[in-house]
């Protein structure tokens, strides 16, 4: 979930990529079989193919990234959600995101259903987390790129924005 610098080819591939806003809901509705609630209140259906969940979990990222972009006031920013399997992230990660600080454009990976082994409901729990973490690096973006990087600062901000990721949602799921 390490940040990196601009990937322009990226960000307008993936904006011609994904249907915008409600389409992409009713889209995850129309594979769902139009379940009744969010994604999040859904459970995969026993037949569901490998396709349906990963569109399922893009709705969800869709959905989440919409509600804590305006959350974290990260409204004038144009950002993409991409459903990633683990051979496109780097090894060990749950996802990464990749923004062009000039443009405010940014594209977040996160990692396939197929490739975890958790129960539904905790594996779009973790999405979620993801989608929050990647934005809270976002966040930092304009602060953090006047530093020299290192391995030793770069993990000290991936503790951080994980303790803040957790404790956004939290007090989110409290409510």
């Amino acid at each position: 979930m390490m940040p990196s610098g601009p990937d322009l080819g990226t960000i307008e591939y993936m904006q011609g990529r994904r249907p915008p806003g409600l389409f992409g809901f009713f889209a995850v509705l129309l594979v769902t079989g139009g379940c009744v609630g969010t994604a999040q209140a859904q459970s995969p259906a026993p037949n569901q193919s490998a396709r349906e969940r990963t569109l399922l979990a893009e709705g969800f990222a869709q959905e989440k990234l919409w509600s804590w972009q305006r959350r974290l006031n990260l409204r004038d920013w144009t950002v993409a959600v991409v459903v990633s399997r683990a051979s496109e992230l780097k090894p060990q990660t749950l996802g990464h995101i990749r923004w062009d600080l000039d443009k405010k454009t940014a594209v977040i990976r996160v990692l396939d259903p197929a490739d975890y082994r958790l129960p539904f409901k905790a594996m779009l729990d973790d999405i979620e987390l993801t989608v929050v973490h990647e934005l809270i690096h976002l966040d930092l973006a304009p602060v953090l790129t006047a530093f020299q990087r290192s391995e030793a600062n770069r993990l000290e901000e991936e503790h951080l924005v994980n303790q803040m990721a957790e404790a956004l949602l939290k007090l989110d799921r409290q409510k």
